[in-house]
């Protein structure tokens, strides 16, 4: 069972099975080697752009480094600088510049409308109480009303701007209570309009006063004035009285609204500073403070009895290192906190730590996506359709390589089979004519009469054995394009008469028949009378032997648009659609040939082809599966040559 298994193999290893697989094997191979270098060139760039780009980034992040450091240091100059001069036009442009006397009982802000309040109350003087509790007595314990006004009347004409505030206050106050709106109104305007910064309660008299003229008034225009000048911290407040004072304008001018965040926020970083300021005794330094999630930093200098101050938010002072296209940058504080910038948790990274940027953060660098991982992936991509392309062409070459192969094999399979055919063509006829001859040599004849057919057949297989070698040198001689033909005019008529009379003489007897079908008017072609023969005696015998149980080959000719053509019907078994391209070509004979037992040497319809061909014709085949073939020859009519 073995051997026979191991037989098997080897006979289905013969070429050209053997040959296709070894080329499959080389070509697979080939391949994967290709795919696998292809694979190590692509990693081998990846890493190799990876490194790039970390170096990139790293000089990237120096010299973002320097920038920061530069603008930290450009930074502490302008705050020296106005330390000696305090700028007037309203600068810095960001944030907020505080001036602090050495005492440290208050400081100057610039611009001052950036602060909404201030952390402590000021310090401008405020009403003195004993001046007015007699007239409080009379107002409130005795309910005597005009009384108490003509005292704060009297009071109201004082030199003192504080008692003056405070009387006409108190003289509104009583007007409201009593239904002297207008009056009342009148002396809310004269209090407003108090020289000095007097103070009620802690209060500016003009914000008590403008606050109480919008309330009575109800006019939302007065309180948007109010509002506006709150925003522009016209007067120094603290926190609580800001907040009140807004809503309040904020309810009368229509609805309750938020103040600014930013300046709030900044009033808060303000107050926070303040409260620990005390505590810092240095003449230059700098720090981050946050205020609800908001990093504000806070940059000093100082000299002796005077210190400068600006807080300002972080990202205002990194916006040089923020505008790099080819990185992302953030700065982050020793807690972990991301002071300005986006820190990012994906890509390549570059850190630099204070000591080695000497910040008061930690920048954290990553690359970001553009130019160079569009170049990355332009390169991936050509090394890629590089490597397809190259693959392409290596199972392209392998497949015509092996196509090549088939078709040689194939031509040699056919030509060993046109030798075995042409063999058996010849070993027919030769052994008869030996047979014979011996017979004739011996003089073993019964009768005068057998002679005379011993003769014929021979007479016969000798024609049919010149007609064989004539037809085999014939098609080498057009193989080789070297065969001469002899035009001249002729009958097509006549020449399938002609023909079908030889083919007569063998089917006589047989019941079978060539039915010639042609027309009345004179076909006439220039053409080699011999080689025209040899093609159409192709077709009949072709008819003949293909549809032997046929009674009937028929033959037709005919003029058809300009050209003269012959046809020849049988009734075989015709030839199926996938050979009908095929049966024109040299040593290719139909899978009716092996059906029928049909010998042949498989070069007829080629040599037709040749000769139809060398005549400027065309020759066409019509078949159907079991229904017989037509073989139609069009030759040009009256053509010269």
């Amino acid at each position: 069972m073995y051997n026979r298994g191991m037989m098997r193999l080897r006979e289905w290893l013969k070429p050209p099975r053997s040959l296709l697989i070894i080329l499959f094997l080389v070509t697979l191979v080939s391949v994967s080697a290709l795919g696998w270098f292809g694979w190590k060139l692509l990693d081998q760039e990846r890493v190799v752009e990876a490194q790039r780009a970390q170096d990139r980034l790293e000089q990237s992040a120096g010299r973002i480094a320097a920038v920061a450091s530069g603008a930290l240091a450009e930074t502490g100059e302008r705050v020296g600088s106005w330390l000696i001069s305090p700028p007037s036009d309203g600068k810095p442009e960001e944030g907020v510049l505080l001036i602090v006397p050495g005492d440290g009982s208050g400081f100057s802000a610039l611009p001052a409308h950036r602060l909404l309040y201030r952390p402590s109350p000021s310090a401008e003087p405020d009403e003195l109480p004993d001046a007015f509790a007699e007239g409080e007595v009379l107002e409130f314990q005795q309910a005597m009303p005009e009384r108490a006004l003509e005292m704060y009347r009297r009071l109201a004409d004082s030199a003192n701007p504080v008692i003056r505030a405070g009387a006409l206050m108190r003289i509104a106050r009583v007007l409201r209570k009593t239904g002297q709106t207008e009056r009342a109104k009148d002396t809310y305007r004269r209090l407003a309009n108090v020289d000095g910064d007097a103070h009620v309660a802690g209060v500016p008299v003009e914000l008590v006063a403008r606050n109480a003229l919008s309330e009575m008034s109800g006019s939302k225009t007065e309180a948007a004035a109010l509002q506006r000048d709150l925003l522009g911290a016209r007067w120094q407040l603290t926190r609580g009285q800001f907040e009140y004072y807004w809503s309040e304008a904020s309810r009368m001018a229509g609805g309750a609204a938020p103040a600014p965040a930013d300046s709030a926020l900044l009033s808060d970083a303000v107050a926070l500073w303040w409260k620990d300021a005390g505590r810092e005794q240095s003449v230059r330094g700098q720090t981050t403070i946050w205020v609800d999630e908001h990093p504000w930093f806070v940059i000093w200098r100082g000299i002796p009895g005077r210190k400068a101050v600006l807080l300002i938010r972080p990202e205002s002072l990194l916006k040089p290192i923020f505008s790099a296209a080819d990185v992302s940058c953030s700065a982050v504080d020793s807690e972990g906190r991301t002071v300005a910038g986006h820190r990012s948790g994906t890509g390549r990274a570059a850190v630099l730590t204070p000591a080695e940027t000497k910040l008061p953060w930690t920048l954290y660098l990553t690359s970001a996506s553009g130019g160079n991982e569009t170049g990355m992936l332009a390169r991936r991509r050509f090394l890629m359709l590089v490597t397809a392309v190259m693959v392409a062409f290596l199972i392209a070459g392998a497949y015509f390589i092996a196509h090549a192969i088939r078709s040689d094999l194939a031509v040699a399979r056919m030509q060993s089979d046109f030798v075995s055919a042409v063999s058996h063509e010849f070993r027919s006829p030769l052994t008869s004519i030996r047979q014979l001859s011996e017979i004739l040599a011996l003089g073993r004849l019964p009768n005068e009469a057998r002679r005379h057919v011993y003769y014929e057949t021979l007479v016969r297989e000798t024609v049919r054995l010149q007609r064989l070698v004539e037809a085999l040198l014939n098609f080498g001689r057009m193989e080789a394009g070297v065969r001469q033909y002899r035009f001249e005019a002729l009958d097509t008529g006549m020449l399938v008469s002609r023909v079908a009379a030889e083919f007569e003489m063998q089917i006589e007897g047989s019941g079978r028949h060539i039915a010639l079908d042609g027309s009345d008017d004179p076909c006439t072609v220039h053409a080699d009378p011999e080689a025209l023969s040899v093609a159409l005696r192709n077709l009949v015998d072709n008819a003949l032997k293909y549809a032997p149980n046929s009674p009937t080959v028929r033959v037709q000719w005919g003029i058809e648009k300009a050209h003269v053509a012959i046809r020849v019907h049988d009734r075989g078994p015709g030839i199926p659609d996938s050979e009908k391209r095929a049966i024109f070509r040299k040593f290719v004979r139909g899978s009716a040939a092996e059906a029928t037992n049909v010998k042949g040497s498989g070069v007829g319809l080629a040599m037709v082809r040749h000769i139809v061909a060398a005549h400027g014709g065309n020759v066409s085949l019509a078949s159907e599966a079991g229904a017989g073939s037509v073989f139609t020859i069009l030759l040009p009519l009256g053509m010269k040559r």
